[in-house]
């Protein structure tokens, strides 16, 4: 469990728990199972334990049948105002189960113009038995009027098999090497991205496992930049890579971003050298 979200049950029990908080994490679905292992421990009647089969609250939770506890997804490509309106009908009532009503929102950033305003009664007039929780992977868009008025926390994961420690080893140095000599090409030499995939990359790499290691080292090495720029640690200067300092902090989520869309497609088969040249054009577009 997440070390930010688990302080959230110790703040809890000390009464100091706010009323709303957006989750800023790079793995929603990581992030939402850990809240809610939070929201069992906050409620359990019974010692919580990992697989509880002797509490209710915790086996109505699993099965997203506690009425105090409303998770919003989006609805096709966003949040409606509908789906709004139903989670303020349903907390016109105090919980009977629980002592708080908490919802949780995932993908905070595809709240819109409307569906945020009517979220904003929530927030400016939080009742006392009310919890709320947003989730997102983009915390630059999520609307100012909702982020002005939560508590943000980061939430970062590891997830991947590799991580900062290991990737200068033996068997993964020459992986390395490439993907930094990918970032400058991408970074610095922005118009010799394309032509670097076919000249350089792909005659270093054909293999599709191979493509995925240095991509997932991308990954990581951007991943460290943004710890970096939020003070959360010091290990980027391990890579000295300082040149990509000038990065902002909604750059450097957005490569983050299309870096792992790059990697869910290889999973899936795609042409290899046409993900490349998307990739590169993708992150030339946004710049």
């Amino acid at each position: 469990m997440n070390e930010v979200v688990k302080n959230l049950v110790k703040l809890y029990h000390e009464d100091k728990l706010s009323h709303a908080y957006l989750l800023a994490t790079n793995n929603i679905e990581e992030c939402l199972k850990d809240l809610k292992i939070a929201i069992k421990q906050i409620n359990c009647s019974d010692n919580f334990q990992e697989n509880c089969q002797k509490c209710n609250i915790c086996n109505l939770i699993n099965q997203n049948f506690l009425p105090s506890l409303i998770i919003i997804e989006p609805d096709g490509k966003g949040i409606k105002k509908e789906q709004i309106l139903e989670l303020k009908r349903k907390f016109s009532t105090k919980p009977i189960y629980t002592e708080e009503n908490i919802y949780i929102i995932k993908n905070a950033e595809v709240l819109n113009a409307a569906s945020a305003n009517t979220m904003l009664k929530f927030l400016e007039e939080p009742e006392d038995n009310i919890i709320g929780f947003f989730i997102t992977n983009n915390v630059n868009n999520v609307i100012n009027t909702i982020k002005s008025r939560c508590e943000v926390l980061n939430v970062f994961y590891d997830v991947h098999e590799l991580n900062i420690e290991v990737i200068d080893n033996d068997e993964n140095k020459a992986y390395l090497e490439v993907a930094r000599n990918y970032i400058k090409k991408i970074e610095v030499e922005k118009n010799m991205g394309i032509m670097y995939n076919k000249s350089e990359l792909l005659n270093i790499y054909s293999e599709r496992e191979d493509i995925k290691k240095v991509f997932k080292i991308l990954v990581i090495i951007y991943e460290e930049l943004l710890k970096y720029k939020l003070k959360l640690n010091n290990l980027f200067n391990k890579l000295d890579m300082n040149y990509l300092e000038f990065l902002s902090y909604k750059d450097v989520l957005h490569r983050i971003n299309l870096l792992n869309k790059f990697l869910d497609d290889l999973s899936n088969n795609a042409n290899i050298e046409l993900l490349l040249d998307k990739f590169v054009i993708d992150l030339e577009m946004s710049s």
